[in-house]
Protein backbone atom coordinates (compact mmCIF):
# COMPACT_ATOMS: atom_id res chain seq x y z
CA UNK A 1 0.00 0.00 0.00
CA UNK A 2 1.34 3.41 -0.66
CA UNK A 3 1.81 5.91 2.10
CA UNK A 4 -0.47 8.74 2.38
CA UNK A 5 0.61 12.03 3.67
CA UNK A 6 -1.79 15.37 4.48
CA UNK A 7 0.42 18.82 4.07
CA UNK A 8 -0.93 21.17 5.84
CA UNK A 9 0.17 24.51 3.89
CA UNK A 10 1.02 22.40 0.63
CA UNK A 11 0.71 25.12 -1.26
CA UNK A 12 4.16 27.20 0.00
CA UNK A 13 7.26 27.03 -0.58
CA UNK A 14 8.72 24.42 1.71
CA UNK A 15 5.32 22.67 1.30
CA UNK A 16 5.66 22.93 -2.51
CA UNK A 17 8.99 21.34 -2.01
CA UNK A 18 7.71 18.27 0.71
CA UNK A 19 4.97 17.36 -2.27
CA UNK A 20 7.41 16.88 -4.87
CA UNK A 21 9.15 15.05 -2.83
CA UNK A 22 6.85 12.82 -1.54
CA UNK A 23 5.80 12.19 -5.00
CA UNK A 24 9.17 11.13 -5.99
CA UNK A 25 9.09 8.50 -3.40
CA UNK A 26 5.30 7.06 -4.62
CA UNK A 27 3.51 8.42 -1.72
CA UNK A 28 -0.08 9.50 -1.99
CA UNK A 29 0.10 13.53 -1.45
CA UNK A 30 -3.33 15.51 -0.03
CA UNK A 31 -2.57 19.41 0.28
CA UNK A 32 -4.41 21.83 2.45
CA UNK A 33 -4.24 25.31 2.29
CA UNK A 34 -6.25 28.23 2.07
CA UNK A 35 -5.92 29.11 -1.25
CA UNK A 36 -5.22 27.38 -4.49
CA UNK A 37 -1.81 26.89 -5.79
CA UNK A 38 -0.16 29.86 -7.71
CA UNK A 39 0.76 28.37 -11.42
CA UNK A 40 4.70 27.60 -10.60
CA UNK A 41 4.10 25.67 -7.51
CA UNK A 42 0.71 23.43 -9.25
CA UNK A 43 2.04 19.76 -9.35
CA UNK A 44 0.41 16.96 -10.59
CA UNK A 45 -0.91 13.77 -9.16
CA UNK A 46 -1.74 15.93 -5.83
CA UNK A 47 -5.22 16.31 -4.08
CA UNK A 48 -5.24 20.24 -3.43
CA UNK A 49 -8.28 21.01 -0.82
CA UNK A 50 -9.66 24.42 0.75
CA UNK A 51 -9.37 24.68 4.16
CA UNK A 52 -8.97 26.84 7.16
CA UNK A 53 -7.63 25.30 9.91
CA UNK A 54 -8.18 27.56 12.69
CA UNK A 55 -11.91 26.65 12.07
CA UNK A 56 -12.42 23.22 13.02
CA UNK A 57 -15.31 22.17 11.70
CA UNK A 58 -13.63 22.96 8.56
CA UNK A 59 -11.27 19.69 8.83
CA UNK A 60 -14.02 17.25 9.38
CA UNK A 61 -13.84 16.31 5.77
CA UNK A 62 -10.56 16.21 5.80
CA UNK A 63 -9.87 14.22 8.91
CA UNK A 64 -12.31 11.55 7.49
CA UNK A 65 -9.45 9.83 5.39
CA UNK A 66 -6.78 7.73 6.75
CA UNK A 67 -3.34 9.00 6.59
CA UNK A 68 0.51 7.81 7.75
CA UNK A 69 1.41 11.20 8.08
CA UNK A 70 0.24 14.52 9.12
CA UNK A 71 3.21 17.74 8.18
CA UNK A 72 1.93 20.83 9.98
CA UNK A 73 3.55 23.98 7.52
CA UNK A 74 0.16 26.04 8.22
CA UNK A 75 -0.11 29.31 9.79
CA UNK A 76 -0.51 33.03 8.44
CA UNK A 77 2.38 34.57 6.86
CA UNK A 78 1.49 38.14 7.66
CA UNK A 79 2.10 39.17 11.02
CA UNK A 80 0.49 42.04 11.32
CA UNK A 81 -2.81 40.57 11.84
CA UNK A 82 -2.13 39.56 15.35
CA UNK A 83 -5.77 37.49 16.01
CA UNK A 84 -4.94 35.78 12.45
CA UNK A 85 -1.53 34.80 13.34
CA UNK A 86 -2.86 33.11 16.75
CA UNK A 87 -5.60 31.47 15.53
CA UNK A 88 -3.80 29.97 12.38
CA UNK A 89 -0.50 28.37 13.91
CA UNK A 90 -1.66 27.72 17.87
CA UNK A 91 -5.71 27.10 17.29
CA UNK A 92 -4.75 25.43 13.96
CA UNK A 93 -2.68 23.06 15.84
CA UNK A 94 -4.97 22.32 18.24
CA UNK A 95 -7.26 21.68 15.73
CA UNK A 96 -5.32 19.69 14.32
CA UNK A 97 -4.69 17.47 17.47
CA UNK A 98 -8.61 16.85 18.10
CA UNK A 99 -9.27 15.50 14.55
CA UNK A 100 -6.33 13.05 14.40
CA UNK A 101 -5.73 11.95 17.79
CA UNK A 102 -7.71 8.60 17.60
CA UNK A 103 -6.59 8.05 13.65
CA UNK A 104 -3.72 6.04 14.45
CA UNK A 105 -1.26 8.07 12.33
CA UNK A 106 2.21 7.23 12.33
CA UNK A 107 3.96 10.52 12.37
CA UNK A 108 2.81 14.25 12.90
CA UNK A 109 5.20 16.93 12.18
CA UNK A 110 4.60 20.17 13.88
CA UNK A 111 7.27 23.23 11.78
CA UNK A 112 8.11 25.60 14.57
CA UNK A 113 10.24 28.25 14.38
CA UNK A 114 13.48 29.83 15.66
CA UNK A 115 11.74 32.57 16.59
CA UNK A 116 10.62 30.41 19.79
CA UNK A 117 14.12 31.03 21.47
CA UNK A 118 13.51 34.72 21.02
CA UNK A 119 16.02 36.72 23.06
CA UNK A 120 18.65 33.98 23.69
CA UNK A 121 22.20 33.78 22.86
CA UNK A 122 22.92 31.57 19.94
CA UNK A 123 23.91 28.60 19.57
CA UNK A 124 20.22 27.35 20.45
CA UNK A 125 19.88 24.11 21.69
CA UNK A 126 16.49 22.21 22.32
CA UNK A 127 17.16 22.39 25.91
CA UNK A 128 16.53 25.68 26.31
CA UNK A 129 13.07 26.52 27.77
CA UNK A 130 12.63 29.41 25.11
CA UNK A 131 12.06 33.17 25.16
CA UNK A 132 9.62 33.64 22.23
CA UNK A 133 8.91 37.68 21.74
CA UNK A 134 6.10 38.29 19.47
CA UNK A 135 2.46 36.95 18.58
CA UNK A 136 3.72 34.47 15.47
CA UNK A 137 6.87 33.46 17.69
CA UNK A 138 4.43 33.10 20.89
CA UNK A 139 1.68 31.14 18.77
CA UNK A 140 4.57 28.65 17.35
CA UNK A 141 6.05 28.17 20.94
CA UNK A 142 2.35 27.51 22.39
CA UNK A 143 1.74 25.33 19.80
CA UNK A 144 5.04 23.61 20.75
CA UNK A 145 4.36 23.11 23.84
CA UNK A 146 0.61 21.86 23.50
CA UNK A 147 1.62 19.16 20.92
CA UNK A 148 4.94 17.70 23.08
CA UNK A 149 1.96 17.81 26.26
CA UNK A 150 -0.08 15.38 24.13
CA UNK A 151 2.75 12.99 23.02
CA UNK A 152 3.59 12.89 26.83
CA UNK A 153 -0.09 12.20 27.76
CA UNK A 154 -1.35 10.41 25.27
CA UNK A 155 1.75 9.34 23.14
CA UNK A 156 0.36 11.21 20.21
CA UNK A 157 3.25 10.69 17.15
CA UNK A 158 4.75 14.22 17.37
CA UNK A 159 7.96 15.90 16.17
CA UNK A 160 8.76 19.85 16.29
CA UNK A 161 11.13 20.86 13.37
CA UNK A 162 12.38 24.27 13.87
CA UNK A 163 14.09 25.85 10.47
CA UNK A 164 16.04 28.62 10.20
CA UNK A 165 16.78 30.27 7.53
CA UNK A 166 16.06 28.61 4.28
CA UNK A 167 16.38 29.06 0.52
CA UNK A 168 15.97 27.62 -2.93
CA UNK A 169 14.20 27.51 -5.95
CA UNK A 170 10.60 28.86 -6.18
CA UNK A 171 10.66 30.64 -2.25
CA UNK A 172 8.54 34.07 -2.46
CA UNK A 173 10.48 37.08 -4.20
CA UNK A 174 10.32 39.17 -0.23
CA UNK A 175 12.99 36.85 1.34
CA UNK A 176 16.29 37.94 1.65
CA UNK A 177 17.90 35.73 -0.98
CA UNK A 178 15.24 35.79 -3.28
CA UNK A 179 15.51 39.74 -3.39
CA UNK A 180 19.02 39.73 -3.61
CA UNK A 181 19.23 37.68 -7.15
CA UNK A 182 16.23 39.26 -8.54
CA UNK A 183 17.92 43.04 -7.81
CA UNK A 184 21.39 41.52 -9.56
CA UNK A 185 19.51 39.79 -12.63
CA UNK A 186 17.65 42.87 -13.33
CA UNK A 187 20.64 44.94 -12.70
CA UNK A 188 19.44 47.25 -10.24
CA UNK A 189 20.40 48.24 -6.49
CA UNK A 190 19.95 46.32 -3.74
CA UNK A 191 19.49 48.26 -0.54
CA UNK A 192 20.40 46.46 2.75
CA UNK A 193 21.47 47.07 6.43
CA UNK A 194 25.62 47.02 7.07
CA UNK A 195 25.24 43.27 6.58
CA UNK A 196 27.42 42.33 8.98
CA UNK A 197 24.80 40.49 11.06
CA UNK A 198 25.15 36.71 10.86
CA UNK A 199 22.56 33.94 10.07
CA UNK A 200 22.10 30.30 8.99
CA UNK A 201 21.55 29.85 5.93
CA UNK A 202 20.20 26.26 4.83
CA UNK A 203 18.53 24.49 0.82
CA UNK A 204 15.71 23.78 0.92
CA UNK A 205 16.38 20.18 -0.07
CA UNK A 206 18.31 19.23 3.02
CA UNK A 207 15.18 21.13 5.06
CA UNK A 208 12.70 18.40 3.25
CA UNK A 209 15.30 15.76 4.07
CA UNK A 210 15.31 16.52 7.78
CA UNK A 211 11.09 16.24 7.01
CA UNK A 212 11.61 12.97 5.52
CA UNK A 213 14.10 11.84 8.12
CA UNK A 214 11.77 12.72 11.35
CA UNK A 215 8.47 11.21 9.84
CA UNK A 216 10.85 7.97 9.42
CA UNK A 217 12.12 7.80 12.64
CA UNK A 218 10.53 6.08 15.99
CA UNK A 219 13.10 7.83 18.09
CA UNK A 220 11.96 11.31 16.96
CA UNK A 221 8.87 11.81 18.62
CA UNK A 222 8.17 13.79 21.54
CA UNK A 223 11.71 15.66 20.49
CA UNK A 224 12.65 19.04 18.47
CA UNK A 225 14.95 19.12 16.30
CA UNK A 226 16.86 22.39 15.28
CA UNK A 227 17.09 21.99 11.26
CA UNK A 228 20.07 24.60 10.02
CA UNK A 229 23.41 24.14 8.44
CA UNK A 230 24.93 25.11 11.95
CA UNK A 231 27.09 27.96 10.69
CA UNK A 232 26.66 31.41 10.98
CA UNK A 233 27.17 33.14 8.24
CA UNK A 234 27.21 37.26 7.46
CA UNK A 235 24.87 38.52 5.14
CA UNK A 236 28.05 40.59 3.42
CA UNK A 237 29.64 36.75 2.33
CA UNK A 238 26.12 35.93 0.90
CA UNK A 239 26.06 39.20 -1.09
CA UNK A 240 29.84 38.53 -2.19
CA UNK A 241 28.87 34.52 -3.30
CA UNK A 242 25.87 36.01 -5.72
CA UNK A 243 28.49 38.84 -7.04
CA UNK A 244 30.78 36.53 -8.03
CA UNK A 245 27.93 34.60 -9.83
CA UNK A 246 26.30 37.54 -10.84
CA UNK A 247 28.30 40.65 -12.73
CA UNK A 248 25.63 43.14 -11.73
CA UNK A 249 25.29 43.16 -8.06
CA UNK A 250 24.96 46.61 -6.75
CA UNK A 251 24.71 46.49 -3.00
CA UNK A 252 23.94 49.64 -1.06
CA UNK A 253 24.85 49.09 2.73
CA UNK A 254 23.37 50.89 5.55
CA UNK A 255 19.97 52.42 4.28
CA UNK A 256 18.18 50.09 6.14
CA UNK A 257 18.90 49.78 9.97
CA UNK A 258 18.84 47.18 12.34
CA UNK A 259 15.97 47.02 14.92
CA UNK A 260 16.71 47.80 18.32
CA UNK A 261 15.94 43.93 19.02
CA UNK A 262 17.81 42.14 16.04
CA UNK A 263 20.56 39.87 17.19
CA UNK A 264 23.71 40.22 15.41
CA UNK A 265 24.19 36.14 15.58
CA UNK A 266 21.46 33.82 15.19
CA UNK A 267 22.18 30.01 14.45
CA UNK A 268 21.43 26.72 15.51
CA UNK A 269 23.33 23.41 17.18
CA UNK A 270 22.04 20.62 15.20
CA UNK A 271 23.78 17.49 16.96
CA UNK A 272 20.89 16.50 18.27
CA UNK A 273 19.38 15.92 14.52
CA UNK A 274 22.39 14.37 13.50
CA UNK A 275 22.51 12.19 16.48
CA UNK A 276 19.08 10.83 16.50
CA UNK A 277 17.97 11.40 12.53
CA UNK A 278 21.06 11.08 10.85
CA UNK A 279 20.95 13.90 9.29
CA UNK A 280 22.91 16.26 8.26
CA UNK A 281 23.12 19.27 5.60
CA UNK A 282 24.78 18.09 1.88
CA UNK A 283 24.32 21.35 0.26
CA UNK A 284 27.08 23.81 0.48
CA UNK A 285 25.97 27.45 1.06
CA UNK A 286 27.70 28.15 -2.78
CA UNK A 287 26.29 24.92 -4.24
CA UNK A 288 22.28 26.00 -3.07
CA UNK A 289 23.18 29.58 -3.78
CA UNK A 290 23.74 28.38 -7.74
CA UNK A 291 20.87 26.27 -8.41
CA UNK A 292 18.98 29.26 -6.87
CA UNK A 293 20.49 31.77 -9.37
CA UNK A 294 19.82 29.53 -12.22
CA UNK A 295 16.08 28.73 -11.32
CA UNK A 296 15.52 32.18 -11.06
CA UNK A 297 17.47 33.13 -14.56
CA UNK A 298 15.01 30.82 -16.07
CA UNK A 299 11.70 31.91 -14.46
CA UNK A 300 12.81 35.96 -15.82
CA UNK A 301 13.10 33.92 -19.58
CA UNK A 302 9.39 32.68 -19.25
Amino acid sequence: MKKKILIIGGTGFIGYHLAYRCIKLNWNVVSVSTKKPVKKRLLKRIKYKICDISIKKNLSNIAKYKYDYVVNLGGYVDHINKTKTYRTHFLGAKNLFNVFKNKKLKSFIQIGSSMEYGTIGSPHRESLKGNPKGVYANSKFLASRFLLNCYNKYNFPVTVIRFYQLFGPNQDTNRFIPILINASLNKKEFITSSGIQSRDFLYVDDAIDAIIKSIKSKDSKGKIFNIGAGIPVKLKKIIAIVKQQLKHCYPIYGKIKLRKDEPMILYPNVNLAKKVLKWKNKTTLKSGINKTIIYYKNFLKK
